[in-house]
């Protein structure tokens, strides 16, 4: 299998790039590594708030409270959007005053109304970052200032802006504002990229001392074999302008050292399966979301499939129920692996039907 080309020199204490349709780590180094996530936990935050939204519990129109203590915490440090004490400011005003100028003020106002209270809104944080698999990554507050065990790493960073991308593409445009202003005050987003590549549409800055210059970026580019999406986490470097720079070499390497190839589009059979005790005798199996793997320049011809089944297969079976693992090789390495699930509902057979398979499946 060819080599892709050597990682290119990244001055970060940590970084990943991911590619965001195959899910796959394209390079890395010290990922695991436990580092302040600083403003770049306002991505948890904005996925809550962005799930409220969807579950009309917020209003992107409704106007919420900045109380005090939202507005003391956009007092500390530089990141804040200059919202009112006592005044009530409307969700998206906060959310872009969150997304654009890393206020931490809008940030805290947010969470609130999301949680009623601080405390409880870091409780589903924690929960969220649970259910997404997160080990390495505890939340302490919403805004990122630092605190005693608020730390996260370059990969667990990823899957939550991944997940962000991929769940609430349509809040994505957020995170491409360059600028704007509330108070008559103009605020511009800190993220370079914004400014330097076109394809770059979001996602987050974050600093603190500990933390160094961090920056999760984003790019989307048109390629031969369609759009491709990819996103870096870059932590610990030495300027807002070295964390743009060390992204930018991350992006522009993985759109020129690899491919992505799709073998199959979203619920697309892959192979068909006997059924025993069912209505249908044999039933689709596939993926329901595109199978999509990103190879080193010129691997793509040399991809094959391995299907393995958990046979037999009895009925009744639903939609998206896993019967399996479906593989994609290159000679002998396994590039990537997703789970074989069944594409269209099988019904029990009758009382009959299931009697007969039942000897039969006793017989073979």
């Amino acid at each position: 299998m060819a080599q892709a080309p050597a990682q290119p020199e990244i001055a970060a204490r940590s970084y990943i790039l991911v590619d965001v349709a195959s899910q796959q780590v394209l390079a890395a180094k010290d990922a695991d590594l436990q580092m302040e996530p600083a403003s770049l936990t306002k991505l948890m935050t904005g996925y809550l708030v962005f799930q409220a939204l969807r579950e009309n519990k917020l209003q992107l129109q409704q106007e919420l409270p900045v109380s005090e203590r939202a507005w003391r915490t956009g007092m500390k440090g530089a990141s804040r959007s200059f919202i009112d004490l006592n005044s009530r400011v409307k969700v998206d005003d906060l959310i872009k005053g969150m997304t654009v100028q890393s206020g931490n003020d809008a940030t805290v106002a947010l969470a609130e109304g999301v949680g009623g209270t601080v405390e409880h809104f870091v409780e589903l944080m924690n929960r969220q970052a649970s259910s997404f698999g997160l080990k390495q990554t505890t939340f302490k507050n919403p805004e990122g200032l630092p605190a005693p065990g608020h730390i996260s790493t370059a990969r667990e960073l990823s899957i939550i802006a991944t997940r962000l991308v991929r769940d609430f593409p349509q809040n994505l445009p957020y995170y491409s504002i360059k600028e704007y202003s509330y108070n008559k005050i103009r605020q511009t987003n800190r993220n370079l990229l914004l400014w330097r590549d076109p394809t770059v549409d979001g996602l987050k800055t974050g600093f603190t001392d500990a933390a160094g210059y961090c920056l999760i970026a984003t790019a989307k580019r048109d390629t031969p074999a369609g759009q491709r999406r990819l996103l870096t986490v870059v932590l610990g470097t030495a300027s807002t302008d070295a964390r743009a720079n060390e992204s930018q070499k991350l992006l522009n390497w993985g759109y020129s050292a690899f491919d992505a190839v799709k073998l199959f589009d979203g619920g697309q059979a892959v192979t068909k399966a006997v059924v025993w005790k069912g209505k249908a005798k044999e039933v689709q199996l596939g993926s329901l979301e595109p199978l999509v793997v990103t190879v080193p320049k010129g691997v793509g011809k040399d991809l094959k499939t391995d299907v393995q089944r958990t046979d037999p297969l009895v009925a009744p079976l639903t939609r998206g129920q896993r019967v399996g693992t479906l593989k994609v090789m290159a000679g002998t390495q396994v590039l990537a692996e997703r789970p074989l699930v069944v594409l269209e509902p099988v019904e029990s057979a009758g009382w009959f039907g299931r009697m007969w398979d039942a000897i039969r499946l006793g017989i073979r």
